[in-house]
C-alpha cells in the first residue's frame, strides 16, 4: 500500500516488540481503564478513546516502520502492552525529539520488561535511526518510570524540568522530569548500565523493582 513502511520487529531474550494486531485492542483498553497503569496520567481511557490511541500509534508503525511497538512474551506470545519510540513535537524547550516510552499491564511489573525492551528500542533509534539523543519524560513522582529511565542510563538534570503544555496549570502532574541519552554515551558504553555483551547487545542483569 502506498505511503505503508515495512514495520520493523525487535525481539530480546524475553519480549518480542511487534505490529499491532486486532486481539490487542481489548486487552489494550483493560490496561489504559486500570487506575493504577493511569496513575500519572490525568485520567483514565474509555474504551473509544484507547481505541483512538491505538489508532495513532498503528498509524505512525504503518508510515514509518518503527514507534510505539505492542510487546508480547516470547515464551506465551501474551500481549503485554507497549515499548518504544515517539516523536514528541508539542512545545518545550528540548522538542521535537524521539522519546522512548512504556505502558504495560500490572501483571507485568516488577519483572524488568520494560528495561529489556526499551533497551532493544533505544539500540534500535541509535543503530538504524542514527538519532543523535533520545529523550524520556514523566511526571516528578512517578517513580517506577524514573528508575526504568535510570537503568536504561538516561541522565536527569533538574534543570530540564518542565510544565507539561498538554496539561492544565494547578494540576498535580503539570510538572514533569526530563531524562536523556546521548548516541555517544550510548556507543561509548556510559549510557545503559550492562553486565557484559551477548550477540553484540547490551545485557541488564534482572530488575526487581515494579515496571
Amino acid at each position: 500500500m502506498p505511503g505503508q513502511a515495512q514495520i520493523t520487529e525487535l525481539t530480546t531474550a524475553r519480549t518480542r516488540l511487534r505490529a499491532w494486531r486486532p486481539a490487542d485492542r481489548a486487552l489494550f483498553a483493560e490496561l489504559n481503564r486500570d487506575p493504577l497503569v493511569m496513575e500519572h496520567f490525568p485520567s483514565v481511557l474509555s474504551e473509544a478513546a484507547s481505541d483512538r490511541l491505538a489508532d495513532r500509534i498503528e498509524a505512525r508503525l504503518a508510515e514509518q516502520g518503527w514507534g510505539l511497538w505492542a510487546v508480547e512474551l516470547r515464551a506465551t506470545g501474551e500481549f503485554c502492552g507497549f515499548v518504544g519510540l515517539n516523536q514528541a513535537h508539542f512545545p518545550a524547550p528540548f522538542t521535537p525529539a524521539v522519546e522512548v516510552g512504556w505502558r504495560l499491564a500490572p501483571a507485568h511489573w516488577g519483572r524488568g520488561y520494560a528495561s529489556e525492551a526499551g533497551l532493544a528500542a533505544l539500540g534500535y533509534g541509535f543503530t538504524a535511526l542514527e538519532l543523535g539523543e533520545i529523550v524520556a519524560f514523566t511526571t516528578t513522582a512517578n517513580h517506577r518510570s524514573r528508575q526504568v529511565m535510570a537503568r536504561l542510563g538516561m541522565r536527569h538534570d533538574p534543570a530540564d524540568d518542565f510544565d507539561h503544555p498538554g496539561i492544565p496549570p494547578g494540576h498535580p502532574q503539570r510538572r514533569h522530569v526530563l531524562y536523556r541519552l546521548s548516541r555517544s554515551e550510548w556507543t561509548t558504553g556510559l549510557g545503559p548500565r550492562s553486565s557484559g555483551r551477548a550477540d553484540g547487545r547490551r545485557q541488564l542483569p534482572p530488575d526487581p523493582s515494579p515496571g
